[in-house]
């Protein structure tokens, strides 16, 4: 008997991972796939399965280059009768577009903070983004076997730099850098562990009573039963309803390098983190987890397989089941599109997926037509919520290096455009002879100026603009706005018409003196940072 999709949507737990670069996100990554058995130990190593390359999320040239994540990409594992969607995020601010892409997909995040630095000033807007939508936070401590902050001034950090009240429930015996073992709040018990060789296997954890504890731990668990005795004096437990409510982060300390407190994590995101429910549509009405298929574009990426060339639409699934090779119809166009290529998306490798269920994410190959925030559906039209862009805060002018590559640089410039790596703006009168690309976070620049060589065989340059901020306008506020000192007006590939400026002077001197120009905000401008 084929079960319900509300019946297999129990089992799944769709969750995002954010952290600043260096804070352990990729490693510990890597070893939830471990504890899930998506990964084998091999000559000291966490490897791929069937001994192919090491399975890591940053699957990007760039990214191996410079040693941090800058696209997004989906792991799927077992673990505990469930079914785990990982969504690994960029580490780095500016790509915090791409992280509020993938969290629109999510269910819930975990953040990652290190253990000597807790939250970094240039990060906030990533744990921004997270509580912007309203997602139910995890944190994990990582890094503990290394020398550290103080817990408790930890957890303070974190209440008064995003918000939340810290909820230990796990709590570290052993100062930073002399890492012991944790003890579970919920239940008092002491978990020891012992190191392994590189992390390449799971953490050996012996349960240990709490007289013998005391004697063996001496004074590492003296401290540690003043530092629980405070926190019980301020009621700092666990409280599902305050984190599902997004008011309150159960919190874990560890070390994903030498698996130290990994599986308790792990054990947390199957235990709190909700199941997918139904979701919203564009009205604000639920869809059913019954109803027919359907599910939302969140992200677009090209030439992940540099070998083929290809496209991936990433689809998380919203309602019913889907099945490879349904026709299914794309929303915004209402043709139908046929799912002959789906594939589930394993850092870079694939496998053909036949089902899958509401919070799996599929990938969809050659996927020319569809875009970032589309909706797929059979039978029940649904359009979901738009995914919206973030104000661009840098702009410049984008040239081919040989015109001879003009072809390649106006396809790889529409791409990037697509896949939101940069927003590609044109002057009507030029189209792609110079477009300006904009972007939230320089780095931005350099991945589309890597790609446009490496991808698309188009190397170009950029020269940076003296435009600090947009504003979207209309037709006859631009007319009025074009013969402006400081003023340039450019139109998005949506056909929307933006305002560039040089100075934010200049746009509230405007909008004193001529309120009956246009000139709008982005939509997510200003609430992320």
């Amino acid at each position: 008997m084929t079960p319900t999709p509300a019946a297999e949507a129990a089992r799944r737990r769709t969750f995002a991972i954010i952290s600043h670069p260096d804070a352990g996100k990729t490693t510990l990554t890597e070893k939830f796939l471990l504890y899930g058995g998506a990964l084998t130990a091999e000559a000291g190593a966490v490897k791929a399965r069937a001994g192919r390359r090491a399975a890591t999320s940053d699957w990007m040239e760039l990214e191996r280059q410079r040693g941090i994540s800058i696209t997004s990409t989906v792991l799927q594992f077992p673990y505990r009768d469930h079914v785990v969607n990982l969504l690994d995020t960029p580490g780095h601010r500016d790509f915090s577009e791409d992280t509020y892409r993938v969290l629109a997909a999510a269910d819930a995040a975990v953040m990652v903070l290190d253990a000597a630095k807790g939250i970094e000033p240039q990060t906030l807007k990533l744990f921004d983004v997270c509580r912007q939508r309203g997602l139910p936070l995890l944190t994990f401590v990582n890094k503990w076997d290394r020398p550290g902050r103080d817990p408790l001034e930890l957890l303070d950090e974190i209440e008064q730099q995003i918000g939340l009240v810290a909820t230990p429930v796990t709590w570290p015996v052993g100062i930073a850098g002399d890492f012991r073992g944790v003890i579970d709040r919920r239940d008092g018990r002491y978990t020891r562990f012992t190191r392994v060789s590189r992390g390449a296997t799971e953490a050996p954890e012996e349960l240990v009573e709490a007289e013998r504890a005391a004697g063996e731990e001496g004074e590492a668990w003296d401290r540690a039963r003043e530092e629980l005795e405070l926190l019980d004096s301020v009621a700092a437990d666990l409280d599902p309803k305050t984190f599902l409510a997004a008011e309150s982060t159960p919190t874990f300390f560890g070390s994903a390098l030498t698996n130290f407190g990994v599986r308790k994590l792990l054990d947390a995101v199957v235990d709190l983190v909700p199941a997918p429910g139904p979701r919203l549509d564009a009205d604000g009405t639920p869809r059913p987890l019954d109803a027919p298929f359907s599910g939302f574009v969140f992200k677009v990426q090209a030439n992940m397989d540099p070998s083929h060339r290809d496209r991936i639409a990433f689809v998380r699934v919203c309602s019913g089941r889907f099945e490879r090779g349904m026709v299914v119809t794309h929303g915004p166009t209402g043709k139908p599109f046929a799912t002959k290529y789906a594939h589930q998306v394993f850092g870079q490798e694939r496998e053909t997926i036949d089902e899958a269920y509401p919070g799996d994410v599929v990938g969809l190959v050659n996927a020319t037509e569809v875009r970032v925030g589309d909706s797929l559906f059979l039978d029940e039209p649904v359009t979901f919520p738009a995914i919206p862009s973030f104000a661009p805060e840098h702009f410049s002018v984008a040239r081919v290096r040989d015109t001879g590559r003009f072809k390649q640089f106006r396809r790889g410039i529409a791409q990037l455009d697509e896949e939101g790596v940069v927003q590609v703006l044109r002057d009507p009168d030029l189209g792609d002879q110079e477009p300006v690309l904009a972007a939230v976070g320089p780095m931005q620049f350099d991945v589309a100026l890597h790609r446009l060589e490496h991808e698309f065989g188009a190397p170009a340059e950029l020269s940076p603009t003296s435009f600090r901020l947009v504003r979207r306008t209309d037709r006859s506020s631009a007319d009025s706005l074009r013969g402006m000192r400081g003023v340039r007006i450019l139109e998005r590939a949506d056909g929307t018409l933006l305002a560039l400026f040089e100075s934010q002077y200049w746009v509230e001197r405007l909008e004193q003196e001529h309120p009956e120009l246009l000139l709008e905000r982005l939509v997510a401008e200003g609430s992320v940072g």
